[in-house]
């Protein structure tokens, strides 16, 4: 591990030291097992409570993830559902959804360190979040969220370090995000589109791809894959393998991206005029 990285550490740790006791929003991810394990390391596993927002838009994958490595850390570990689905907005995603998503959830989780006497709530977010679409983001600032690995200015990179070095098991974990986001904007989020998406990701996981997305655009999934998961679908086979696995879960068509996986593909765009 370089100085740079080091040092970045050491800046977190400082900020999860200065903040006494915390509840980390733990969402199974790379990021987020990072900062839980550094939460750990700087106040110890008694001061720290890790806490998962479940709900039909966590990938299945992430919320045993998010088991597993609170395990291994040894910390006590909560599963709520944020009820984001019951919020009016939330459902009506008209771009402003992870903001109503992360607000539900950071309240959820106030109330439970206020509750349990921690003293303050720290989620995941690092340096490469600030430029991209993320209304979550607001959610944090408006609560008082705190972000040490953002703060330290942690990159994806970094953060891949301090995972491997701490012996995560998601250190190669590919990005993720919650499945709400496959869906377009303007479309409502249902728990039907959501299980459509969900199930139909963990069959296509389950034939061996690893980084990819299903999107869903109404009886049309459109699925990104990285180079790889490109590669692999020029065997005749395994493409119909996919396309029925997928099918099965109610889409009439299957559409392959020609641009392949990249995160916020369903993000709002400026239009020049």
């Amino acid at each position: 591990m370089n100085s740079v990285i080091l040092k970045k550490k050491q800046e977190a740790l400082a900020s999860l030291q200065n903040a006494g006791s915390v509840v980390v929003a733990f969402s199974g991810g790379v990021d987020s097992a990072v900062l839980l394990s550094l939460a750990v390391e700087a106040l110890g596993a008694d001061r720290v409570l890790a806490v998962t927002g479940r709900s039909a838009s966590l990938p299945r994958q992430d919320e045993t993830d998010a088991r597993d490595v609170a395990t291994a850390l040894g910390v006590a570990h909560l599963e709520v559902d944020p009820g984001e689905l019951d919020i009016p907005e939330y459902r009506a995603n008209a771009g402003d959804r992870c903001y109503h998503c992360r607000s539900a959830l950071f309240e959820s989780l106030g109330r439970i360190a206020a509750e349990r006497g921690f003293q303050a709530v720290a989620y995941g977010a690092i340096a490469e979040d600030c430029g991209d679409f993320r209304p979550g983001m607001r959610a944090a600032e408006e609560r008082r969220v705190i972000a040490p690995l953002l703060e330290a200015g942690m990159s994806k990179e970094d953060v891949r370090v301090l995972a491997a070095a701490a012996g995560l098991k998601t250190k190669d974990k590919p990005a993720s995000a919650c499945l709400s986001s496959r869906i377009p904007i303007g479309i409502e989020v249902t728990e039907e589109r959501l299980g459509q998406v969900s199930r139909a990701e963990e069959s296509l996981r389950e034939i061996g791809f690893r980084q990819f997305r299903v999107r869903h655009h109404g009886d049309i999934a459109r699925l990104e894959f990285d180079p790889e998961g490109d590669r692999r679908l020029s065997d005749p086979k395994l493409r119909s393998a996919v396309v029925a696995a997928v099918k099965q879960e109610g889409f009439r068509f299957v559409a392959l991206d020609l641009e392949g996986y990249r995160t916020g593909s369903l993000n709002p765009v400026e239009v020049s005029t």
